[in-house]
């Protein structure tokens, strides 16, 4: 939740996040909410639970999690994938960078959606593994845009000049029981979190001149 908060902050595309309650009778009554995992069959467990919208009107559009390179021509929104690395580096993405394609059925442009935060922070370990082929995109077509620095705005300056009191009120809306109760913990995730702000650029330009070569049309300095 916290990573996408400070996502739709910087002006991503990113479904909304919410703490929900999840009622014992919910569960009961809910054949779907079980996870089957190895041949065994867990109900899913009560409380306060992440819950994400869906990231379009599923009556009137049509979602894809994958779309052929051929088709990325048709996202509207493709410069978002440079602008969601501010996000992946500063927050140390250790998964790759997960996207979802939707659209009306009778349009012909897609819109992505950025899904699945679960591995910021390095996932549970609330650790911060930098690397410079974590946190991207499987394919460099959606970085071929980029130019400059420019290219990473309005997020990289908004990121940049974030107040900590910020992710200090995103941190309090963590219920109690999804960090154990740890709260030096939390406190050391924030304080880095804000220290880290000022490496968004280097982490970004490590990237950059890394074997992958993303953005060839970047040719300043």
């Amino acid at each position: 939740m916290m990573a996408s908060r400070l996502g739709r902050w910087l002006g991503l595309p990113m479904p909304e996040a919410a703490v929900i309650d999840v009622s014992d009778w919910l569960i009961e009554n809910t054949p779907d909410l079980c996870i089957d995992s190895a041949g065994l069959r867990a109900k899913c467990s009560s409380g306060p639970q992440l819950g994400s919208r869906y990231p379009c009107d599923p009556l009137e559009d049509v979602i894809f999690d994958y779309l052929p390179e051929s088709m990325f021509g048709k996202v509207r929104n493709v410069a978002d994938f440079a602008r969601v690395l501010v996000l992946d580096k500063w927050t140390a993405n250790c998964d790759g960078r997960q996207a979802v394609f939707s659209k009306r059925s009778e349009e012909r442009r897609y819109t992505a959606t950025f899904i699945d935060q679960g591995y910021c922070f390095n996932a549970g370990e609330w650790t911060f593994p930098d690397s410079p082929l974590r946190g991207v995109y499987a394919r460099n077509c959606v970085y071929q845009s980029v130019t400059g620095w420019e290219s990473f705005e309005p997020a990289l300056t908004r990121a940049e000049l974030m107040d900590i009191d910020y992710i200090w009120q995103i941190a309090r809306e963590i219920p109690e029981e999804w960090y154990g109760g740890d709260a030096e913990g939390l406190h050391r995730l924030v304080e880095t979190l804000d220290q880290r702000r000022s490496i968004i650029r280097d982490l970004i330009q490590a990237f950059r001149t890394s074997t992958r070569n993303p953005f060839p049309q970047w040719t300043a300095a």
